[in-house]
């Protein structure tokens, strides 16, 4: 029996991952599937003419017209067409706000030059003694900056994510020298939140030791001579 329990457990820890991977992603291209192709003509839609319904190819006619509008935005006319309903929406009260901000935080995330979210840290938080997992955004501007920041030791925007859901949390402003910046990766740092601690990324500071270690000890001269000296005859 312990061993039956061992084999079953074991292959739970297989296959609950993929299972629930598949799950995800099938769900998503049924979700996409089902907001396209109602709007794909008849003679088009490959449903009409085969026995059985092709998952993904709404996903695809997405991708394509996504991909469509942006090439076509990338021209003057494209951007003429943009700019002009920006400022219809921008004289929409309610709409203006909400797409204004949706705007900013999709080119925040898929800006190739931002650096938003590369770093993780430690603040102490709630009080002394007790240390939290931050994102590090961006050093703080304007008025905030201005108001609360110093030169010497500017202020830094941070966002401390809530276990297990990192995708909610606080935003604070906390002093640069009040941050400790870790080395994992935002990936490991989600995995250790979603996880509540159970699953630590690896520390790779003893291999990098070991290895200047062994670099030093191979570059070091023998005997008491310098590297430069030559041996007296």
């Amino acid at each position: 029996m312990t061993r039956l329990r061992n084999y079953f457990l074991t292959g739970f820890i297989v296959t609950a991952p993929l299972a629930i991977t598949i799950y995800i992603v099938w769900s998503f291209i049924g979700w996409v599937d089902s907001w396209v192709k109602p709007y794909i003509p008849a003679r088009y839609n490959p449903d009409n003419y085969l026995p059985f319904a092709v998952p993904g190819f709404g996903l695809i006619v997405a991708c394509v017209l996504i991909t469509l509008v942006g090439f076509l935005t990338a021209s003057f006319v494209g951007r003429t067409i943009i700019h002009y309903g920006e400022y219809l929406l921008d004289r929409m009260p309610l709409i203006r706000t909400v797409y204004k901000t949706l705007k900013q935080i999709l080119e925040m995330i898929f800006s190739e030059r931002s650096e938003t979210f590369k770093k993780v840290g430690l603040v102490e938080f709630p009080h002394r003694g007790v240390w939290a997992i931050v994102f590090i955004a961006a050093e703080a501007r304007g008025e905030i900056q201005q108001s609360i920041g110093s030169e010497e030791d500017p202020m830094i925007a941070v966002f401390m994510p809530t276990t297990p859901n990192p995708t909610t949390g606080f935003l604070m402003y906390v002093r640069k020298s009040e941050v400790i910046e870790l080395s994992m990766s935002i990936e490991d740092g989600a995995k250790l939140l979603i996880s509540a601690g159970l699953i630590s990324p690896e520390y790779q500071q003893t291999t990098q030791a070991l290895a200047e270690e062994f670099l030093g000890k191979r570059h070091k001269p023998n005997g008491p001579h310098e590297a430069g000296d030559k041996p007296q005859a």
